[in-house]
Formats: structure tokens, sequence, C-alpha cells
């Protein structure tokens, strides 16, 4: 079985019931979407490998759609479905980052072969691909590369632990690779299953348990048919759970029990599932510190972190950033068709001390934005550690203190990507809370 997981997006319900379904059989994992506004939603609480994409996907132009999914994420290939009819039409697809095009009809075989043609996201680099600083036999992820002694520990404890059946918590700020990592866990385990993530602070606490556990037949009025959860679609392989510290208290308890029993139960059923499933999970806060002021259940905790992988800021690893620098430069000039920009030693002086708060990719940016502009900033890098104009507390003093908290709610949703539910738990309030002291969303 291939273990890639494919999202199809068509607006014909029979069309997409159909491959969804046979993809699904065949593949590691399989989902539909109805419209776009649905697919892009889905692709924010699950990665998925591969999409295949109809030219009339609806609610929206299915071309200008995947032209700003590719200006956002490289992550997945896109293979476009259309009627002969409209052939013309897709072949201008191919433009913007369309991998393939397939004419109906066609079979599910035909799907399945040009689903491996274009490799989704995990094709494994070449051995003259893997950056310098970075070992063989690994996909040469940029945020692991180079050569100071914190990352080669990383490396070098991945390579421990990926064949064992442990689970892995990985710790690290934004732009770190926590992602990579655990790609990395899966890809040198020689578990045959999917890789399949999902993003706990980007699904409704309502629908989580049913999307990791999955729900009975009839169990609510948007779940009637039932399915199977992303426990059962990662059987064999590599459940990632990303931003688990905003995993609700009533999920927290059934995952601890899949965790302990190896086993599952479907929402609104009394039968229980086994499933042979490797749990690795990520987390930008200090999960142990939430655990000891029962802001996440330390049972739960102690049974995720049986391996802890901590990784580095690029601020503590500031030798590598020459690397990083050079990597980003070469690859980013190659795809946007323009020259590599020279890196003197001057330019990596200033680069190492800038502190870096987005990490590699906050540094992959800088190096596209200069290649864009043809030239370096003249001024210097400002750090990020101080806030511009505001006291020792990072905000004027002369504040009050209502607009101190909603200036630290405003950050705290900014940083939750302007989602309040997820944001609401972060702060510890409900989410009525969060909507009288912000206002309604502006659209």
């Amino acid at each position: 079985m291939m273990t890639t997981a494919a999202l199809v997006v068509d607006r014909n319900r029979a069309r997409r019931q159909r491959l969804t379904s046979e993809l699904a059989r065949r593949l590691g994992f399989a989902e539909g979407a109805s419209s776009l506004s649905r697919a892009r939603r889905l692709m924010e609480r699950c990665r998925f490998d591969c999409l295949v994409v109809d030219l009339d996907a609806g609610d929206g132009s299915t071309l200008e759609w995947v032209s700003d999914l590719r200006q956002t994420s490289d992550q997945c290939s896109i293979i476009l479905t259309c009627d002969t009819d409209q052939a013309k039409q897709a072949i201008s697809a191919l433009r913007f980052g369309v991998a393939e095009i397939m004419l109906r009809p066609f079979e599910p075989n035909s799907l399945l072969s040009a689903i491996q043609r274009v490799g989704g996201a995990g094709a494994a680099p070449t051995a003259s691909a893997v950056p310098r600083g970075f070992p063989a036999g690994t996909d040469g992820d940029a945020n692991l590369v180079g050569n100071s002694e914190a990352i080669s520990a990383v490396r070098k404890l991945i390579r421990k632990v990926a064949p064992t059946s442990a689970t892995v918590l990985i710790e690290g700020e934004t732009g770190t690779g926590k992602d990579a990592v655990a790609r990395l866990l899966h890809q040198q385990s020689g578990r045959r299953g999917a890789f399949v993530t999902l993003n706990c602070g980007a699904t409704e606490p309502e629908v989580l348990a049913s999307e990791l556990f999955g729900h009975a037949k009839g169990t609510s009025a948007r779940s009637n048919p039932g399915r199977d959860g992303l426990f059962v679609a990662a059987r064999g392989g590599t459940l990632f759970l990303d931003e688990v510290a905003d995993i609700p208290v009533e999920v927290a308890a059934k995952l601890l029990r899949a965790l302990e029993e190896s086993a599952i139960r479907p929402v609104g059923s009394s039968r229980k599932l086994h499933v042979d499933v490797r749990v690795v999970a990520s987390t930008q806060s200090d999960l142990a510190e939430h655990a000891r002021r029962r802001q996440f259940r330390k049972d739960l905790f102690y049974a995720l972190s049986v391996v802890h992988v901590k990784l580095p800021p690029l601020r503590e690893r500031p030798g590598d950033i020459e690397d990083l620098a050079r990597l980003f430069m070469d690859s980013l000039a190659g795809g946007l068709g323009l020259a590599p920009m020279p890196l003197d030693p001057e330019r990596i002086r200033q680069l190492q001390e800038h502190d870096w708060p987005g990490n590699a990719r906050e540094l992959r940016s800088f190096i596209e934005r200069v290649l864009m502009l043809g030239e370096f900033p003249s001024e210097p890098l400002q750090s990020s550690g101080h806030i511009s104009g505001s006291g020792p507390f990072g905000y004027p003093e002369d504040w009050p203190l209502e607009r101190v908290k909603t200036d630290h709610m405003k950050r705290v949703l900014a940083a939750c990507d302007d989602n309040r539910s997820r944001a609401a738990r972060r702060l510890g309030v409900s989410r009525k809370t969060l909507e009288r002291k912000l206002g309604p969303r502006r659209e």
C-alpha cells in the first residue's frame, strides 16, 4: 500500500465520494471536500501530500486558488481533473504549479499512477541534494542543517529513537522545524503506514474527538454517514499531533486512554478498535510547566514525552546561520530564476548578530525578500527583543489595565492566526468573553 494522504476537491458529490473511497482503500488516508473553502479548512487541520482538484471545484476560481496556495505552501503536489473540452484551459494551470492534468473519463488506477508519479510531499532527495552539514539518508530539511553541537545532538537522537515505537514530544519555538522532525521520525522508523497530521489548535473542540477517533453512524447532524478517524488512517504509521498543548480537557482523557490501551472507541460507539499507531506530538509551549500548573494533564504529559526532543532556536546556534543562509540563497534563487547574491563575511556577521525570533522560517523569508528586491537592506537588522516606544513591560507604563488586557488578547489572537477558539483556550477565557472584549470578527 502507498503511504500518501490525499484530498479530493470536487463539488460533484458522486464523483467525489467515488474517488475518495477508492483512494482511501489504496492509500494511507483520503478525504473529500465539496468546495475550495472547505478544502482550505481541512488543510489547516491535516497535512496532505497530494491534492486532486477539479477545475470546476466551486466557490471561486480553481486556478487562482491553486496559485494562491503555491504562494504560501509547496508541501503538496496538485493533480488537476477536468472534462476533455476544458483541456486548453487546464493546460494553463501548469504555470501555477499543477504537477499533472487528468482528463475525464479516467480509471482510479490511472489516478493512483499519477499520484505515484508526482510523488506527493515526501519524496526523498538524491544524495547530491543533501545540504552541507546534513547527514545522508535524511530528507535534508533546512531547519536541521548545521554542524553545531545542539543540532547535531537532535539528529543523533532522531536516529536513535526513530526505529522504536516510543511516543515523542517535540518542543520548540515557531520555525524551528517540529514538523520536519516528526516526518524524519516516521521516515526512519520503518513503519509502512501513513504519516497523518492534525493541528489540535486549528481544530474546533467540538469536532476534535471525532477527527481523532471517528464517529459512529448517525451520532450528529453533521456526521451522519459515520467515518473513521485519524487514528485509523494512521494504522501502521505515525500520527503527528501538532500544538498538542491546545487539546481540550475532555479530549485529553480519551487520548490518554488510547495511548495506554493502543485502542480507540469512536464517538457514539461502544466497540473498541485496536490500533497500531506511533504518536508524535509537538508544542511551542513548556508543556512540563503547563502540567505543573495543572493547565495540562500530568498523566498525558508523561505518556506523550517518553522521548523529549528539544529544538534549539536559531539564536542559540549562530554558527549554523551561514550554512542556512547559503542554502536558502542557492535554492530560492534557482526557484525564482535569479542569480544568487553574494554573502560576504560582513553580511554573514550581521545575520549572525540578529536574534531571528521566527528562526529558520524567518531567515528564509528574509533571503527571499532580498532576492526579490535585488539588494540587502541599508539599515542594520533590528533585534525583536524590545518594542519601540514601550516601557520595560513591553507596553507604555501609563496604559490602564483594561488596555493592557485588550492588547494582550490581540497579540495572542494574532499568534493563533486569528483562530478565536484557539486564542480563547490559550488565554483561559471563553470565546464569548474574547468576543465581548475584541468585538465581532471583521470580514
